[in-house]
């Protein structure tokens, strides 16, 4: 009997909320964004840094940082827990006690775990002394995280720090859904203003004057424009009861007769709340004096909210702020804001580009890619840890019906907004039918009927009295599109024939009504599918003919089944080789489809023909997507060619979705657990296991990105991506609880490692 072991544990000794302070809220995101990717497997903890004792501490541990023994009972009381596997320590100038928080070394000469630091300040030009307790502390670790370029040059420059031991990882943002001001305006009924807004502890470093100050001049040009000082004082600020900070500024308001202009939110609103906040802002003011702030997660999350920005030039603003997001001005000057706050104002079309920009700049830096980023140094840094795993997000079906109307799926979406003038497919509405056969079949969901009709009846708006379809139908008059005549639709066509499959593949848990059409239908289409002859239409079409066949077997299906497969057969033995065992000379996309068909005919008709071609052809494949580098997707820049090297980049969440769903099919067949393996491995480019680190879907709604490219992640979450990531998501939870252990190590062409 195997031993269940805990969980292995990272302890994070920082502030922790209910303290309001910038580290604290960054190191309980830091933690969400862990907890979600991989919190099935490890378990993060807090060391919550107090200065006075608590009466009820609710953290693992707490170290009162003005309690010198303290340091190190807290490190015996960590180095007596085996499960505990790294220390992450959120260091900041003051957060600990001593001279530049020497108390601290402490801890460190206690402390028998790896411990790593991110540092929040890095100030450059160090005197001697500090110049060398920063190298003294990094001696305990050989690690640290910063947060932007210029503090790991500092780190490097001035500190004489090697950059091998630096990670440098953008300060996280949230991920929201993309709209425009004009709808997020209307959940705080603020459709007919202007908004301007700033966030934060507020304090004199904020310099929230800067802003009230240019606020007169942009009034003159734009008079219903409203500025949003959102958020309390910094607590530390407040001295017995007496606000000096925000009397300072209420004054200001009433000294320039600008109440009507500006609204005071003296709250520390939860996130939800002020991400909807950033959504409804026409211009973010980021007024910070401190020409030394190494970051600020307030800007950050306002550029991750589609916010075009006006910022003063602080060391992250400099370096993050291009001229296609926002403005730069100097520190203070208020003529400065106030134009470019008019400029921005006063061109919807500017602010709208800029806002897309900033949205999409952010990206990468979620929490949830964070959190990959930050696992990657972790790894490198444990003493034997144990495997850690990709957590699966829930299912989602929110983007997919957003982009439905009452006649089917859209095509295209410009992020997340749906793209009306893109029309519909045949294509996406036969795929979305699949996917939410699946759905309803996994969660017997009544709320998956109506968009089920919805796409069942595209396929029959399409299909033509011959018994074949059209693929594009317009979004204005509701008619089919020129397209039609002029690009070969055998691909789209077989994709109709494997949803009608599909779905009369579950008659017994539909309704009669339902089932009666799609068979009508598909029965419609069979003898245009007689004539199929490209390969991958006739994968396509034979996915449909078999699920229809292994419901109600029928002769003449089965016969098609067998036609069209000798059709494959011919091209296999036409181009394959000693080592190139392919129905093609070129591997293009949804490969997959093209062993599975041979694998359906082999299960239809017994013939051994078919079983070697599909097992052969697979293997082939897989030879080229999982290699010795890792999981690589078919490039669509040129694809891959007999006799070449395979193009890289140009990745498709199709490709991944397809190879998931044949070898799915070949596991249920053989029950290879080598295939379930290289499924797990597959679906990992999802969450964020490929070449930037980057996860491929909106984990909100379930978005699927359109691409990976070479340096960025295509953010439009069309029909096709979405439906293809829903699909490979509802096949993975089948293997949810059985989730094993998969090395990354890939010994040879076709071998993984498989965990006993």
């Amino acid at each position: 009997m195997k031993t269940i072991q805990a969980k292995s544990k990272i302890i994070f000794m920082s502030t922790f909320p209910p303290t309001q302070c910038g580290i604290a809220t960054y190191t309980q995101d830091t933690i969400k964004g862990i907890n979600d990717v991989y919190g099935n497997s490890i378990t993060c903890e807090i060391c919550e840094l107090v200065k006075s004792p608590l009466e009820n501490p609710t953290q693992a541990y707490t170290l009162n940082t003005k309690n010198r023994e303290d340091y190190t009972r807290v490190a015996n009381e960590i180095n007596n827990d085996d499960a505990v596997k790294l220390i992450h320590i959120q260091h900041e100038f003051g957060l600990f006690d001593g001279n530049y928080g020497d108390h601290l070394l402490d801890f460190l000469n206690v402390i028998k775990k790896p411990v790593t630091f991110t540092f929040h300040s890095v100030i450059q030009n160090p005197n001697s002394e500090l110049k060398t307790f920063v190298k003294l502390l990094l001696t305990y670790s050989n690690s640290v995280f910063v947060m932007t370029n210029q503090s790991q040059e500092i780190l490097m420059k001035d500190y004489d720090i090697q950059k091998e031991i630096i990670t440098c990882i953008s300060h996280g943002t949230h991920i929201v859904i993309y709209e425009k001001p004009e709808q997020a305006k209307a959940k705080f009924d603020l459709q007919d203003r202007m908004v301007l807004s700033t966030f934060g502890l507020l304090g004199e470093g904020k310099s929230i004057e800067t802003g009230l100050h240019a606020l007169p001049k942009i009034i003159k040009k734009h008079p219903n424009v409203l500025y949003l000082v959102i958020g309390r004082t910094h607590p530390n600020l407040i001295e017995e009861g007496v606000d000096t900070y925000r009397d300072k500024l209420e004054g200001i308001v009433k000294d320039l007769n600008l109440e009507k202009n500006v609204r005071f939110i003296n709250q520390y609103l939860d996130t939800n709340e002020l991400l909807n906040y950033l959504k409804a802002t026409d211009v973010y003011m980021f007024t910070s004096k401190d020409p030394n702030q190494a970051v600020s997660g307030t800007f950050a999350y306002a550029m991750s909210c589609a916010c075009p920005l006006v910022a003063s030039k602080i060391p992250h603003t400099v370096e993050v702020l291009t001229s296609d997001c926002g403005i730069l001005v100097d520190i203070g000057n208020s003529d400065q804001f106030a134009e470019a706050a008019i400029k921005l104002l006063s061109d919807d079309r500017l602010r709208e580009e800029m806002g897309i920009n900033a949205f999409r700049k952010t990206r990468a830096s979620s929490w949830e890619n964070v959190a990959i980023k930050h696992m990657e140094t972790y790894k490198n840094l444990m003493v034997n840890p144990s495997e850690i795993e990709f957590n699966y997000p829930s299912i989602e079906l929110a983007h997919v019906k957003k982009m439905t109307t009452d006649l089917g799926i859209i095509q295209f979406s410009k992020i997340s907004v749906p793209d009306l003038s893109t029309g519909y497919t045949l294509d996406d509405n036969a795929r979305a039918l699949v996917a939410l056969c699946m759905h309803y079949k996994l969660t017997n969901d009544k709320a998956d009927l109506p968009y089920i009709l919805i796409y069942l009846d595209f396929i029959i708006r399409c299909q033509n009295p011959e018994g074949d379809f059209t693929n594009y139908i317009d979004q204005y008059n509701r008619e089919h599109m020129e397209q039609n005549a002029e690009v070969n639709l055998e691909d789209s066509n077989a994709r109709g024939v494997w949803a009608l499959g599909s779905l009369i593949s579950i008659k017994d848990i539909l309704p009669e009504g339902i089932v009666q059409k799609a068979s009508t239908s598909f029965l419609n289409s069979l003898k245009w599918a007689e004539t199929i002859e490209s390969p991958r239409s006739i994968g396509f079409a034979t996915k449909g003919l078999y699920l229809y066949n292994s419901t109600i077997p029928n002769l003449y299906v089965s016969a098609i089944i067998n036609k069209l497969n000798s059709k494959l057969v011919s091209n296999y033995e036409i181009h394959a080789t000693k080592d190139w065992k392919w129905f093609e000379n070129y591997l293009t996309y949804g490969n997959g489809i093209l062993p599975e068909s041979m694998l359906f005919a082999y299960l239809v008709t017994n013939k051994p023909i078919y079983k070697k071609i599909a097992l052969e052809s697979l293997e082939f494949l897989l030879s080229k997507m999982f290699t010795k580098k890792g999981f690589k997707v078919i490039s669509n820049n040129g694809w891959y060619h007999k006799d070449s090297q395979p193009q890289e980049y140009g990745e498709q969440p199709i490709d991944v979705s397809y190879i998931i769903q044949t070898l799915n099919s070949f596991y249920t067949a053989f029950k290879n657990p080598l295939h379930k393996e290289y499924m797990k491995t597959a679906f990992n480019w999802f969450l964020g296991k490929n070449h930037l680190n980057q996860i491929m879907y909106n984990p909100i709604s379930g978005g699927g990105y359109d691409g990976l490219e070479k340096e960025n992640v295509n953010l439009n979450q069309g029909a096709e991506s979405t439906v293809c990531f829903l699909t490979a998501r509802l096949i993975m939870e089948n293997f949810k609880e059985s989730q094993s252990r998969v090395i990354d190590l890939i010994k040879t062409k076709a071998d993984m490692i498989i965990n006993s």
